[in-house]
C-alpha cells in the first residue's frame, strides 16, 4: 500500500523540529526517567506534530491520518538518527 505524504505538513514538522532542537537540544526529546538510557519521549514528538497542524493554513484541507502518521515516523527516524550520532561522538 502506498504511503500518503503531505509535503507541506512534513516541511512544517521539520521546521518546528529544527527550531526546538536549536533552542532546547536533543536531550529535550529524551525521557529523563526510565529503564532505557536513550528513550524518546512520545509527548515531545506529538508536541511537534500538534504545533505543525495548529499553525497550518486554514484554507488547506485537513491532512489524512496516514499522512500524519508518516510525519510522526519521519520525525522519530530523525531523532533516532541524531541520538545514534550523538552516541557515536561520545564513544558510547
Amino acid at each position: 500500500m502506498a504511503d500518503i505524504i503531505d509535503l507541506t505538513l512534513l516541511a512544517d514538522v521539520r521546521r518546528f523540529f529544527l527550531k526546538l532542537i536549536d533552542q532546547r537540544g536533543l536531550s529535550y526529546f529524551l525521557q529523563k526517567d526510565g529503564p532505557r538510557l536513550f528513550h524518546l519521549e512520545p509527548s515531545k514528538v506529538e508536541l511537534v506534530l500538534r504545533t505543525a497542524l495548529r499553525t497550518r493554513d486554514p484554507e488547506l484541507p485537513k491532512p489524512h491520518d496516514k499522512a500524519i502518521e508518516y510525519c510522526r515516523q519521519e520525525l522519530r527516524r530523525d531523532l533516532i538518527r541524531r541520538v545514534a550520532n550523538a552516541m557515536l561522538q561520545t564513544g558510547l
